[in-house]
């Protein structure tokens, strides 16, 4: 998400003076959704520790933050900050412990909240910023490459056997990128920055992103493959990479105002080829480099930290959180080579440990939905691996990384042939940034995962990995779980079988999110596929952020598997702090031998319009994974509300009841259990050039200030189960294929 860099910081200020103003007794908790959460805040198990702790800035802005960590009836610990997180440097005994924070000198205290560390705790600690300076500086270029990094003459049979390959591709790659090299210049890109944005715009914005991309992966790549053979046809196009990329102004069309993207991949990719090269680089030129890399990242820091670190009270940009991650690997190479990297570093490494990004909780998850999880991922590797290698601290070690692998084996599983809820994901996965993300973790979920997947990872990441890669550690495989929740996002997977390469999967989700950012209208929203083939899936396709298909249509709820009503009128997916805080939640979620249960309320989510929007899943384990979807809505006012259907394939209305789903070899059955309830079709804008798109509706003629109600079952592979209903003293038993539930 990108926005104007001046309008920003005015939408910022302005939000400050009109929630600022209303300090409540508990200040640390603002009422304001875009404004950093008091956390932790519920007495839950850590999942790490030490675990960071967060709180809204207080009014008046003070220099410092006293903050007090009690363990229960024990005696207090006191740190000074100067912002307003707080992450110890030690991890702290089991136990359960109290913190509250206030302005240094002040009487003011936050409210107490409480944590626990437990056995289910990971130790993950991150030193002080100047210990951390010391054991980077005391490691000699290329300190951003792992021990186990030797050149290609010293490799053992075994090395060769695992690594030959890459190397190989690698060096392929880069000769065959010379002969179609491309003659970068700031005259490639006339137009000016431009907001809104318009589709020129949008079109040279990607051009940049992708020629810049381009270039830095053939320099990165070079530079690397000199290191590793010493062959001068690597070094020389280094060279000429390199000073291609340094000869494009910092103000022009690449400057950090006009393709923020593109000024972070040439400053890193600089950096990263002085690095790689060390001592082979002449000096007059690798100072010009370091001058370049010094301006770009000048901008990027003065963003950043401006407001005295503009993301710590305000998280929610991707851009933003993207560009501290660069920042934090810069200013880790760039020590001791640019003064400013000392200053750069101490504001970056320790913020950017605390919470490498805003879209979930501890726990792991991406709020934006897989596809940009997985952009997520490609940027993690290729900042993870060298800064990891340079500072000693394994950022894949940290809990949320194993929370994050966890999401992608239940919201991407393996043969997953299209991503699951927000941006692009009408789109497939890769498996090689999975792999390769799964193969830096520790975790018998992610080697089975790895095994299953069958894919290979990029060369450029692999020959920068471990030797040999931490996953061969682990001695056994464990399949993931059939079902998950994630309470931070609000997703919920619920698999027949996750062992199974034919298997139903079923996804729902109900977001905190809202429709933030790269997330879509689409609280209480299921999608189904079996075998990795979508059946009930996303209608649309992501042209650009913002334009007006994005808009109108990409969005909205009625392109999701969702509830609308009198044709079509969804879930607020307008304005900026509106789209957060008209959200959706998961109120309820188990899961047992029997069936799964997921219950999600979109009642906000549709900002004023109905009194109740909720919706009940049950995965019916013992009745082939028929799955029971129950709605209740209502409103003050009369409305015939829609129970939408989105296919990639033509549909098949079996009944007024009844619809048939076929794409390919699999099949889902849709049949309405109401009496009172007909399906129709309706027609949406026209699906991206070379595919198919169905849409259609239950329709349902409801009351006003009465609870509406839609019951349909949703039969993977058109089993056809008998499905009979009954009340006994007000109960109703639903019986699907022989197994019975109550509706609660």
């Amino acid at each position: 998400m990108m926005f104007p860099r001046k309008g920003l910081a005015l939408a910022l200020a302005v939000s400050s003076l009109l929630f600022g103003a209303n300090a409540r007794a508990d200040w640390a908790q603002s009422t304001d959704p875009l404004i950093i959460k008091a956390a932790p805040a519920n007495g839950d198990v850590q999942v790490q520790n030490p675990p960071g702790l967060t709180w809204a800035r207080y009014p008046t802005g003070p220099a410092s933050y006293e903050v007090q960590i009690t363990p229960n009836g024990g005696v207090p610990v006191s740190a000074t900050v100067t912002r307003n997180w707080y992450l110890p440097s030690k991890a702290l005994p089991p136990g359960t412990y109290s913190w509250r924070v206030r302005p240094t000198g002040s009487s003011d205290w936050s409210a107490a909240r409480t944590f626990q560390i437990t056995s289910r705790s990971t130790t993950w600690a991150v030193p002080d910023n100047a210990t951390l300076r010391a054991t980077i500086a005391a490691k000699a270029h290329p300190r951003a490459l792992p021990s186990s990094f030797t050149s290609y003459s010293t490799w053992s049979s075994a090395k060769l056997a695992d690594l030959d390959a890459y190397a190989s591709r690698m060096g392929n790659e880069v000769k065959s990128q010379i002969v179609n090299e491309i003659n970068l210049s700031d005259a490639l890109w006339p137009l000016a920055i431009s907001s809104p944005l318009t589709a020129a715009m949008n079109s040279q914005q990607a051009d940049i992103r992708n020629k810049i991309d381009e270039a830095s992966r053939q320099l990165e790549a070079a530079a690397l493959m000199w290191r590793l053979k010493k062959d001068p046809v690597f070094f020389n196009e280094a060279i000429r990479r390199g000073d291609q990329l340094a000869a494009l102004s910092p103000t022009g069309p690449t400057s950090y105002v006009n393709q923020d993207q593109a000024t972070r991949q040439i400053a890193l990719s600089l950096l990263k080829a002085i690095d790689f090269l060390a001592a082979d680089l002449d000096a007059n030129r690798k100072a010009n480099w370091l001058n370049i890399v010094k301006v770009r990242t000048t901008e990027i820091y003065n963003d950043l930290s401006g407001s005295n670190g503009r993301l710590d009270q305000y998280p929610f940009d991707s851009h933003g959180n993207t560009a501290l991650c660069y920042l934090t690997l810069i200013s880790t190479l760039a020590l001791g080579d640019i003064p400013d990297a000392q200053a750069w570093f101490d504001f970056s490494f320790r913020a950017y440990a605390l919470a490498p990004n805003p879209w979930s909780g501890p726990e792991g998850g991406y709020a934006n939905g897989t596809a940009y999880g997985e952009y997520a991922a490609a940027i993690l590797l290729s900042v993870w691996d060298p800064l990891s290698a340079a500072s000693g601290i394994n950022f894949y070690a940290k809990p949320w990384a194993n929370g994050f692998i966890d999401f992608a084996t239940e919201f991407v599983p393996v043969g997953a042939k299209r991503h699951a809820f927000g941006d692009a994901e009408e789109t497939g996965p890769d498996a090689r940034v999975w792999t390769a993300f799964a193969s830096r973790m520790n975790s018998p979920r992610a080697a089975w995962y790895i095994t299953n997947m069958n894919s290979f990872e990029d060369a450029l990441t692999r020959l920068q990995a471990p030797y040999p890669l931490p996953i061969t550690t682990v001695p056994y495989k464990i399949a993931p779980s059939n079902s998950a929740y994630f309470p931070s996002i609000g997703w919920a997977a619920m698999h027949s079988d996750m062992s199974s390469s034919n298997r139903i999967s079923m996804f729902f989700k109900s977001s905190p999110y809202g429709s933030f950012n790269h997330s879509h209208g689409d609280q209480n929203a299921i999608e189904l596929s079996i075998g990795g083939t979508p059946l009930l899936s996303k209608a649309g396709w992501y042209d650009w952020y913002g334009s007006p298909m994005w808009t109108d249509w990409y969005r909205i709820t009625r392109s999701t598997n969702g509830i609308t009503f009198d044709g079509g009128v969804g879930q607020n997916v307008a304005g900026y702090r509106e789209t957060l805080q008209n959200n959706g939640r998961i109120s309820a979620f188990s899961a047992t031998s029997a069936y799964d249960f997921v219950e999600g309320d979109a009642t906000p989510a549709y900002a004023g319009a109905l009194t109740m929007a909720k919706r009940q899943v049950w995965n019916l384990r013992n009745a082939g994974n028929a799955m029971l979807v129950r709605d209740k809505l209502s409103a003050t006012v009369a409305h015939t509300y829609e129970w939408n259907m989105n296919t990639p394939v033509i549909m098949t209305v079996e009944s007024p009841t009844s619809v048939k789903v076929v794409n390919g070899t699999q099949s889902v059955c849709v049949r309405s259990l109401n009496t009172n309830v007909n399906f129709a079709k309706w027609t949406g804008p026209a699906a991206k050039s070379g595919t198919v798109e169905d849409h259609g509706a239950f329709y349902l003629k409801g009351s006003a200030n009465t609870v509406n109600e839609f019951l349909v079952l949703v039969d993977p592979g058109c089993l056809r189960p008998a499905v009979s209903i009954s009340t006994s003293n007000g109960v109703r038993t639903v019986t699907v294929g022989g197994q019975s539930l109550t509706l609660n």
